[in-house]
């Protein structure tokens, strides 16, 4: 990994960047690229993507093309992938190869199970914690076999995570949740530290909508900085990576320039004092 990239060491030994860039909703080869481009020249190591964001192989090919231009190597970026929910329990083997061949960047970084539910189950079916188990024993053996280098989890409750524990062979090495100023996840991130497990943030800008918060746009006034880079180095002061998504090259750009400030104890008081339990994605605490 380059050094120039502030990291967190996983329970793994291997260090993963704080800031990465999220992919969620970049369709399209030149949509993938144009934002991969502009990751890299502005010091972007991290990308996120996922079998149901259906841009693998875009972000593979796009890496494979550009990392010469920044004078990198496939070992100076982390590349995170996930399981899909329909893959979820006897697919999971056939899925992970799927997401390593769109990919074909060798092996992957880390590899999460996206959903502690199956498709096309109803979220209290109790053959979700089986699936479950036969998941995370298929990444186990992957890992085992350096395909997958570090492996994890998304979406996780206290009660799923603590459930894995139990059985698993191998801990998970992160887990990545929603986290923001309304959405601290103080219990969550407890059992990650009991566990030695890396707590990961998406959706730090609550799907851009926390960026009109008032509290947000009075801390960012104050800091001269935008509501963005506020939200994002609260999260990352915490010790927490996190993921902002964008096609726009200016923003991602401007995303990236959250290590050369601070805020001071009263800010990150009161942004934290922000939380309510608020969620702007997905809710798995009903899942079984």
């Amino acid at each position: 990994m380059s050094s120039s990239s502030p990291s967190v060491t996983l329970n793994t030994g291997v260090q993963m960047p704080l800031l990465g860039l999220g992919t969620y909703k970049l369709q399209g080869s030149e949509v993938v690229r144009c934002a991969v481009d502009a990751a890299l020249a502005a010091g972007y190591r991290a990308f996120d993507s996922a079998a149901v964001y259906r841009n693998e192989a875009d972000l593979g090919r796009a890496l494979r093309e550009l990392l010469p231009k920044y004078g990198l190597t496939r070992e100076d970026v982390f590349i995170t992938s996930k399981l899909g929910p329909k893959d979820q329990g006897e697919r999971a083997m056939e899925g992970a190869l799927h997401s390593l061949s769109q990919l074909d960047l060798g092996y992957i970084d880390l590899y999460l199970i996206h959903w502690p539910g199956t498709q096309s189950l109803a979220v209290s079916d109790q053959r979700n914690p089986g699936n479950r188990a036969l998941s995370w024993a298929t990444l186990e053996e992957l890992h085992a076999q350096g395909k997958l280098k570090a492996i994890g989890v998304s979406n996780y409750t206290p009660a799923h995570m603590k459930e894995l524990m139990q059985s698993c062979k191998i801990p998970p090495a992160v887990l990545q949740v929603e986290f923001h100023p309304q959405l601290c996840q103080t219990e969550l991130r407890r059992v990650c530290e009991e566990y030695g497990v890396c707590f990961q943030s998406y959706s730090s800008l609550g799907r851009g909508e926390l960026t009109a918060n008032p509290v947000v746009m009075e801390v960012a006034k104050t800091c001269e900085r935008t509501p963005a880079q506020v939200l994002l180095r609260w999260a990352v002061q915490q010790g927490v990576p996190t993921l902002p998504k964008s096609s726009s090259p200016d923003r991602i750009q401007g995303n990236a320039q959250i290590f050369d400030f601070s805020l001071s104890q009263t800010d990150m008081d009161r942004l934290s004092a922000l939380d309510c339990g608020h969620r702007y994605c997905w809710d798995p605490s009903e899942v079984a």
